[in-house]
């Protein structure tokens, strides 16, 4: 059966595993779908390799001669959050898989696997890593439209949303309501907000904290 390809030229699976008929086999396959693979025999092998800000995942075996696969998935868990974790053993057991798991592996597979169950893994991973790169973009872009803001700004903006009305925040900051209505439509702007509920859902995503009066 021939598998579909994967559109995600740009994506990268990571694929740890000491056992070089298994990577040259796993490149082959990752390849037929277009995706590009990149082997390594070891975890200090990958540990040693640059990081990549591109759409990933990592397939990865659990018996490896230094460190093994859950001990690098420990070693990389607050590292390397957009890279999900699809797991391949050929002796794992039910406490192995449950630890894994809860460590936030996408997926654990048992040698030997169906191809085409470890695609399907891997496109739910590819997907998974585009979508945390989308947001971890989005959110360093909003840090940077809120730096720009002045302290005033920031005010208002903290209690526009809230909720409260211009005259309400002229009143608790001891400003006027078109002074207050200068200021809003600046945030605004500098926000890149197209309506108040596009301003909400932007601040939500900020770590906002009450400015000091």
């Amino acid at each position: 059966m021939m598998s579909s390809r994967i559109p995600q030229a740009e994506s990268i699976v990571f694929v740890v595993d000491d056992d070089i008929s298994v990577r040259e086999a796993l490149e082959l396959l990752f390849r037929s779908v277009g995706l590009k693979a990149q082997l390594f025999a070891s975890a200090q092998a990958f540990l040693s390799h640059s990081r990549t800000k591109a759409p990933c995942c990592l397939v990865l075996d659990v018996s490896l001669p230094d460190l093994n696969g859950l001990e690098l998935q420990q070693r990389i868990a607050s590292e390397r959050l957009h890279m999900p974790i699809i797991f391949i053993t050929g002796h794992g057991d039910i406490p192995m898989t449950v630890k894994a798991m809860k460590a936030g592996a996408a997926e654990f597979l048992a040698k030997p696997f169906d191809d085409e169950m470890l695609l399907q893994a891997v496109r739910h991973a590819i997907a998974s890593s585009s979508a945390m790169l989308d947001e971890e973009a989005e959110i360093q872009a909003l840090e940077g439209f809120f730096s720009s803001l002045t302290h005033r700004e920031r005010e208002v903006m903290e209690l526009v949303v809230s909720g409260l009305l211009n005259k309400q925040i002229g009143g608790e900051l001891g400003i006027s309501e078109i002074t207050v209505k200068a200021h809003r439509g600046r945030v605004m702007k500098k926000m890149h907000a197209r309506s108040l509920a596009d301003l909400v859902k932007k601040a939500a995503k900020l770590p906002m904290q009450s400015p000091p009066r």
